[in-house]
Formats: structure tokens, sequence, C-alpha cells
């Protein structure tokens, strides 16, 4: 596939440059299916970029599955879907030992998380026990069955939809899994153009399915993580990082304020945007792009803020406008 994407490339290490032109072709593939949300596709192509996951809430009928789907084939991953419901079991996620008649011995069978790219569709609806077992993948890169480890094969991404709390039948995920998502983003209603225009592709393409072209695999997914490794971080824009963590902690709205994992989440988008941009340095204004995303879920507020609709967006922006931002050297 790479040698389709970048002629004459081979097997050899992508410059930042050739990162940001492939990241632009899938996203413009990509943007084939999904209309007017570029923004939103930027994010997600930012989460799977840097190695994390990332967390879809929105209301019903916003495309949140049809993005999943369209990243696997453009990115050309291996994909699966996990509907997740009240009566889900950790083993209809990992996968279980089943004995075989044939050996007269337990053999794994891998459940579909053994993908690259999974789609947890309405992640909230699930039991704790399968949270658990999937919170286990999301961070160790594996699963654990009957007391048997096994790794999942990289590169590994849970996308992960989400419905509001307020809908019967949900219920908020435990802080702890939602700190393992690397970011949260919404989608958000259209446009009235931006409607019609869906209405337009629909009528021309005469069927409700779209085959969107691969524009880069696996190994090209792994080179350009590779590649965002290699963006310098300036040392004053990481303590501008950690400043805006710190002050999430030491904001009087909040309970309890973003981990040390927040500042790797802001670092690592950060860069990976910085690449997007054909950059191989970080700026103060890849930092502010990412914080809302980054941060606001990890963020626990005071119960009293319920009433007054206070999130934890307003949070990280009022952050962002009282840390001093560094200057451009």
């Amino acid at each position: 596939m790479r040698s389709e994407v970048r002629e004459g490339s081979g097997s050899e290490e992508l410059t930042l440059a050739e990162v940001g032109t492939l990241a632009g072709r899938v996203l413009d593939e990509v943007e084939r299916a999904i209309v007017g949300k570029r923004g939103a596709l930027e994010l997600v192509l930012l989460g799977i970029l840097g190695d994390g996951h990332v967390l879809i809430e929105d209301f019903p009928g916003l495309a949140k599955t049809l993005i999943a789907r369209s990243f696997a084939q453009v990115l050309r991953l291996d994909f699966k879907r996990i509907q997740f419901t009240p009566d889900l079991m950790p083993s209809d996620v990992t996968g279980s030992a089943i004995f075989s008649p044939r050996s007269s011995e337990f053999e794994f069978r891998a459940g579909p998380i053994f993908t690259n790219l999974l789609l947890a569709d309405e992640i909230n609806r699930a039991p704790a026990k399968t949270q658990a077992a999937l919170l286990e993948a999301m961070q160790e890169r594996q699963v654990t069955v009957d007391g048997v480890p096994h790794r999942l094969r990289p590169p590994f991404t849970v996308l992960a939809t989400q419905n509001p709390i307020e809908y019967e039948g949900t219920y908020p995920l435990p802080e702890a899994q939602l700190d393992r998502f690397l970011l949260r983003m919404d989608v958000g209603y259209p446009t009235r153009e931006q409607e019609w225009e869906v209405l337009e592709r629909r009528l021309a393409h005469r069927s409700d399915d779209m085959t969107l072209e691969p524009r880069a695999d696996a190994s090209d997914l792994l080179a350009m993580r590779e590649a965002v490794e290699r963006v310098h971080v300036d040392p004053a824009v990481g303590r501008y990082m950690v400043d805006l963590v710190t002050a999430t902690r030491q904001s009087p709205r909040v309970q309890v304020g973003a981990s040390p994992r927040g500042s790797l989440a802001l670092l690592k988008l950060a860069r990976s945007r910085a690449a997007l941009q054909r950059r191989d340095f970080v700026v103060p204004e890849d930092v502010k792009a990412v914080a809302v995303p980054a941060l606001a879920h990890r963020l626990t507020l005071r119960p009293e803020l319920w009433v007054q609709r206070v999130r934890g967006e307003d949070v990280v922006r009022e952050c962002l406008d009282s840390v001093p931002t560094p200057r451009a050297d």
C-alpha cells in the first residue's frame, strides 16, 4: 500500500512532510462519507496517530459509527464492532477458552477485541465487569483469560461511542476508564447546507452504502506514529502543558483535576497536530487546539455546579484564558 501512496518510498521512514500529505489524503477520503465535519475528523485522526483511544459522545444519528467505519476503510485496518448492551459478558469481548474434543484441551478462541480498530458502540450501556475487561485491553494492550495473558497486535485503537447519560439505559463511565481515552469529542448537528449536501450525495449514489478508497494501511499508520515521535517540543511549550494541567487542579470549580495522564495526552495530541501541519515542532496553538478534548473529560466538577450546568469544557477554557502563553523565540 505504501508504494501506492508514496511512489518509490519503499520501507523508508516517513518524513513529517509526508505524514502531513498522507494524513490530508486520509481526511479527504473520509470526508466523502462525512459531510462538513473536518474538525471532528481531524481530532479522530489525531487520536489514532497519538496511539490512543477516542471517545465520541453525542446524540444518536450523528454519524459516530460511520466515522469509525470510514477510518477503518481508508486506513485499511482490520475492523470489528461490538454493540454494548447491559447483558454483554467480558468473554463476548475478549474471547474464551473452549474445550476441544480433538486435543482434549481447552483452546483460546479470540474475541472481537483482537483487531486493529475496534468500534465500541454505545459503550456506556455495558456492565462493570465488561468495562473492566475493555479497560485492561485499552491500557495494557492485552486481555487475560483464565489467568493467561494474550497480547493485542499493533496498531490497536478503540473508537468508542457514547450517548448522553440522560438517555434511558445508559450509565456514566467510571473516571478511571474515562481517563484512558486520549480525547473525548462530539460531532454536532450539521448546518442546513451541510444536511442538504448529505441528501444530495444520497440521491447521487442511489444507495446507503459508500465504498471509500484506501489511502494507507497498518504499516503506514505505524510509520506515521514513528514520525510523530520526532516532533520537537520546546521546554517552554512543555511547561505550558504542565501549567494548564496544574490550573485544572487549582480551579475552585473542580473537585479532582486532570492527572499526569492529561499532560501526556496534551503532549501526544499536540505533536500529532504539528505533524498534520507538516511542522517538526510544537507551537502553543497546537496545545490550545487540543486542550479541551484532551482534558475536559478528566475533570470531576464540584457537585453543586451540575445545577449551574458548568461543564469540564468550560473549566478548561477558563484555564486557557488564565495561563500565560509562552512567547515564540
